[in-house]
């Protein structure tokens, strides 16, 4: 694809946006391929480009139903860190920091990766003890965090409430500098250009509407622009992964609920990191433009649709309020929401499948768009040598059978609060 100079865009600002060549192909889709991976998020993307990059598997379709980036990679809060304590996640996450942080330089595309910081509010002694033992256990696996006391937190962010009758006191937080933000979109677009330039046919439009089957095993899909064979596909779907694991006869221990994320009127410079908390679950954010960007918990019923309700509007913004007094006159913009894929542990799913040939990459609660990296990265290994990695060996479908959980419901709210 063409590169452009500072002058040839200023040249394209001139002619009104005019004669743009294309950042991917948008090519018809072949009657076979190597791999298929159906869903054109992050995930998918991200899996895609790592199948052509290091595996040199380059006969690979992304197929996508709507268009590029319009499910969860789109419809997110951007936040990226790694401050998880379970064995498994710890270095997973940590992995998918690393990938971050070369990530714009990788795909030559700049997906506006923000080490910022995040700063997690304890609101009673017990819960930044708590934080202590995780902090602990990321330290242990060399992923930088700190313990701040409540005059530490007072000097950095002075704008909370920190009154005697606060609703949710400050004792204190836990700071990883290593995490921040990055521009989700972008993170689309990247993986999408550069999965492209390697020969993956990026496919918008083409809904997947069953499986074909040769001898028990998957011989490729049909959809809504005719049958695709291939002889593995990766299911990465996010809150559809139910919806299409079912069509292939398979039962998920997932729940698909929607997520919903907000954004205020523009203002000056003010929220420098992540602020979050964990009880009451919300985090904020301010983009480039100057917005706040902010969110708390899931809509506490199962639905597929991209939009929530009025309760969780008010909740959050009671919470942002609470929290924040001096913005509590900031009007909200917009609102979004993304349909999350729970399991029934709070930890993701990278693995084969009973059926031979399919590959299954769900199950990310709260945690997917800051995996976007290693998600594709573990998911085309998977993929390419038929086994799992070990950074992904823990996140076996099977575990749900065997009982061996990864209950991480400390880094978020429980998934089986709803």
């Amino acid at each position: 694809m063409k590169e452009y100079s500072g002058f040839q865009i200023f040249g394209h600002a001139l002619r009104a946006n005019k004669g743009w060549h294309r950042a991917w192909r948008d090519p018809e889709p072949k009657p076979e391929y190597d791999v298929v991976i159906i869903g054109g998020g992050g995930h998918g993307l991200a899996t895609a480009y790592y199948l052509a990059k290091i595996h040199g598997i380059r006969r690979v379709a992304v197929l996508e139903k709507g268009y590029l980036g319009g499910g969860n990679v789109g419809r997110n809060t951007t936040i990226v860190r790694s401050n998880y304590m379970i064995d498994g996640n710890t270095q997973f996450y940590d992995w998918s920091m690393q990938l971050w942080e070369g990530l714009s330089q990788e795909l030559n595309y700049n997906v506006m990766f923000s080490q910022r910081g995040q700063i997690t509010l304890a609101n009673s002694p017990d819960q930044l003890d708590s934080f202590a033992r995780r902090l602990n256990v990321m330290r242990l696996n060399g992923i930088d965090c700190e313990l701040w006391s409540r005059d530490q937190v007072r000097k950095v962010v002075p704008y909370l409430d920190y009154s005697e009758g606060a609703r949710f006191p400050v004792h204190g937080a836990m700071f990883q500098g290593k995490a921040g933000t990055a521009r989700h979109d972008a993170v689309a677009w990247g993986y999408a250009r550069a999965a492209d330039r390697l020969g993956v046919d990026v496919i918008q439009n083409c809904e997947v509407l069953g499986y074909l089957y040769e001898a028990g095993k998957i011989s490729g899909v049909t959809t809504s622009r005719g049958e695709i064979r291939a002889s593995r596909v990766g299911l990465s779907v996010a809150g559809s992964s139910g919806l299409l694991a079912a069509k292939a006869g398979l039962a998920l221990p997932i729940e698909s609920h929607v997520l919903q994320a907000f954004v205020t009127e523009p203002v000056k410079p003010l929220v420098d990191q992540v602020i979050a908390c964990a009880s009451p679950h919300f985090y904020i954010s301010q983009s480039d433009k100057g917005g706040l960007v902010i969110g708390g918990d899931l809509d506490g019923y199962n639905s597929y649709a991209q939009r929530g309700n009025f309760p969780v509007v008010a909740e959050v913004a009671q919470l942002a309020c609470t929290l924040m007094p001096c913005i509590s006159r900031l009007r909200l913009l917009r609102h979004w929401g993304g349909v999350m894929d729970m399991s029934m542990d709070g930890s993701p799913i990278i693995s084969t499948t009973p059926i031979d040939g399919l590959y299954l990459n769900a199950g990310w609660c709260y945690g997917g768009f800051k995996a976007t990296p290693a998600a594709g990265w573990t998911f085309a290994h998977m993929i390419a040598t038929g086994r799992a990695h070990e950074l992904n060996e823990k996140f076996s479908l099977d575990r749900f059978r065997t009982g061996a959980l990864l209950n991480e419901s400390g880094a978020g709210p429980s998934p089986n609060a709803h």
